[in-house]
C-alpha cells in the first residue's frame, strides 16, 4: 500500500488527471450524482477509485507546466462529462415517458419536486426511474459504468482526447433514440387509454345524458394504473434491454472518441 501512495506522490500530475477524468463521469452519470448521497462519500469513493484506476494504467512520471496541465484537466473533464452525460441521457427516457402517460391518464398537472435537479418532474416518470434505479444496481449496471470508466483509459490514454464532429454526431444520434425509446415504453398504456377513449366516445353516443368528462377522468387513471401494475414485468424486460443499449453506446463512443 505504500508503494502505491509512493507512486501517487511520483506521479502526481498523472494521478490528479485520472482523478478529474473519474469525478467527470461521476458528477454526471445516473446514481453517483444524486444528492442524497454524501458529498464525503463521493469524495472518497473517487478518490478510491482513481487509486485503482492509476494502479492498472501504465504510464510515464510526466512534468507538464502550469498551462499544460489546466489544459489537461479539462480535457479529462471532458471525457468523464460526455461518458456520463450519454448514460445520463438513457435514464431522461423514463421521465419523458411518464410526461407522455401523466397527459393520457391524467395527471399532467401532478408533479413532485426532484430534490436533484430542484425541478417540478411528473409522478409517473419518477416512479419509473426508481424502479429503473433498482434493476439497474440488480443488474450490475454500476459495475458496468466502471468497467467502461477503466476501459477509456486504455482506449483513449490521458491527454489524447481531441474534440471532433464524431462525437457530437453519436450524442445526436443518441438523443433520437432516446424519443423512440422514450414512445416504445409508453406505448402500451397509449394503446390501452387510445382503445379507452373510442369506447367513451361510443358510450357518449349511444348515452347522451351521461356526462363522459365525469366518468372518463376516473376510468382512464383506473385503467391506466391497472395497465401499468400488468405491464411491469414487460418494462424490466425493455429496461433490460435500454441498459444494455446504454452500455453498448457508451463502449461504442468511447472508441470513437
Amino acid at each position: 500500500m505504500e508503494g502505491i501512495y509512493q507512486e501517487i506522490l511520483n506521479k502526481y500530475q498523472v494521478y490528479l488527471l485520472v482523478f478529474v477524468r473519474v469525478a467527470g463521469i461521476f458528477i454526471i452519470s445516473p446514481i453517483f450524482s444524486r444528492r442524497n448521497i454524501p458529498k464525503l462519500l463521493k469524495i472518497g469513493f473517487t478518490f478510491l477509485l482513481s487509486v485503482i484506476v492509476f494502479n492498472l494504467i501504465e504510464i510515464d512520471t510526466v512534468n507538464y507546466n502550469d498551462s499544460q496541465l489546466i489544459f489537461l484537466i479539462i480535457k479529462e473533464a471532458l471525457v468523464g462529462g460526455i461518458i456520463g452525460f450519454v448514460a445520463y441521457l438513457f435514464f431522461t427516457v423514463l421521465y419523458l415517458s411518464g410526461q407522455i402517460i401523466d397527459m393520457q391518464i391524467g395527471f399532467g398537472m401532478v408533479n413532485v419536486l426532484d430534490p436533484q435537479h430542484n425541478i417540478q418532474i411528473p409522478i409517473t416518470g419518477n416512479f419509473l426511474y426508481i424502479v429503473a434505479i433498482l434493476v439497474f444496481l440488480l443488474t450490475n449496471g454500476h459495475l458496468v459504468l466502471i468497467e467502461a470508466l477503466i476501459s477509456s483509459f486504455k482506449v483513449l490514454p490521458i491527454g489524447n482526447f481531441t474534440l471532433s464532429s464524431v462525437i457530437s454526431a453519436h450524442i445526436v444520434r443518441i438523443l433520437s433514440e432516446v424519443f423512440i425509446i422514450a414512445f416504445k415504453v409508453s406505448s402500451p398504456l397509449l394503446a390501452t387509454i387510445f382503445i379507452t377513449n373510442i369506447m367513451l366516445g361510443i358510450l357518449a353516443r349511444t348515452v347522451p345524458q351521461m356526462n363522459v368528462f365525469v366518468v372518463g377522468m376516473p376510468l382512464k387513471i383506473i385503467i391506466g394504473l391497472a395497465t401499468m401494475i400488468i405491464t411491469m414485468p414487460i418494462y424490466i424486460l425493455a429496461l433490460q434491454h435500454i441498459f444494455d443499449n446504454m452500455y453498448e453506446e457508451i463502449f461504442n463512443l468511447i472508441k470513437a472518441i
